[in-house]
């Protein structure tokens, strides 16, 4: 039985590929797609998510969520993913409508309805639409199945500020109610993104394909590594948000260990710090299974193998 999932998301280029990667898997049942305020503001991380839906050829509602963190001022990552968000290739306007429902209140709605233990939140941006869910329904915690995130650094510390990883800055207020929540948590960090890096030779793969699905991540992928080899120095770009769909389809592709992870949120220099307890040395108990280690070459070739099947 296909494993229901909703997706939260401030699309984003690899958060794009993630979607593409979510909708063409057939163990995965996506219920719905909320957007929040991250990578840019809200209209246009609404926007990305109903044109990324509209390539895919699927048809998967797309809501609203929040469009402020919980308790500090927005801030966006234009200098990494365009203006729009999801500059590389242009999709024209999205087709798919606007769901009318707010994102927040559809998450509660679902894991009200859905039978406890059978849906998992997959959040790749920052955490403000699932704690602003908690927080208004704590019954919903106990329901939801897993929580896989992209976020957070240990031994790669930070990169947007020295010590924290962008979604976790954004709200670490809402990062720290996550981890607070006692749902069961998976963590995707920098430590294993950045290993999940693109090659020249996949992105051309990706181009030959022929399909639209095929020349947007090629597009994608060719325009965030522009940014990510100035900056790293690195063969190609780190793919952060699909590690989250790939852990769903196929988890044996990574390693990693149950520990104990914090968010600060009064560090002078380290706000918004994933705290993570990797060598065991508080008696603080786990909360997080975090991931470190990941099969690389497998990872591309579920992604490739997936996203051919997509028009």
């Amino acid at each position: 039985m296909a494993r229901k999932i909703i997706i939260d998301t401030d699309p984003g280029q690899d958060d794009a590929v993630a979607i593409l990667l979510a909708l063409a898997s057939p163990e995965l049942e996506v219920l719905g797609i909320t957007a929040v305020a991250g990578n840019v503001p809200l209209p246009l991380t609404e926007r990305n998510a109903r044109l990324i839906v509209g390539l895919s050829g699927k048809d998967v509602p797309v809501f609203a969520g929040c469009a402020e963190p919980l308790k500090r001022k927005l801030v966006t990552a234009e200098h990494v993913h365009g203006k729009t968000g999801l500059d590389g290739v242009d999709l024209g306007e999205p087709a798919l409508p606007l769901q009318d429902q707010h994102g927040v209140d559809f998450i509660i709605e679902t894991l009200r309805r859905e039978p406890a233990g059978t849906v998992t939140l997959v959040p790749i941006g920052p955490l403000t639409n699932i704690a602003t869910a908690f927080a208004r329904a704590p019954d919903i915690v106990a329901k939801v199945q897993q929580i896989v995130l992209m976020g957070g650094a240990y031994f790669e510390v930070g990169n947007v500020t020295p010590a924290a990883e962008f979604n976790i800055y954004v709200d670490p207020e809402a990062a720290a109610q996550i981890f607070a929540s006692g749902a069961e948590i998976v963590v995707m960090p920098l430590d294993v993104t950045h290993k999940a890096l693109t090659s020249a030779d996949w992105i051309k793969g990706m181009r030959a394909l022929g399909t639209h699905a095929g020349a947007a991540v090629a597009s994608w992928t060719d325009f965030f590594e522009r940014f990510d080899r100035e900056k790293y120095g690195s063969e190609g770009a780190p793919l952060h948000d699909p590690c989250t769909i790939a852990w769903l389809i196929r988890p044996e592709l990574f390693s990693g260990r149950q520990i104990n992870v914090e968010v600060e949120v009064e560090g002078r220099f380290t706000t918004g710090m994933t705290v993570a307890d990797w060598w065991r040395v508080t008696d603080r108990p786990a909360n997080a299974l975090f991931i470190r280690d990941i099969d690389r070459d497998g990872f591309f070739d579920l992604l490739s193998e997936r996203i051919a099947t997509l028009p």
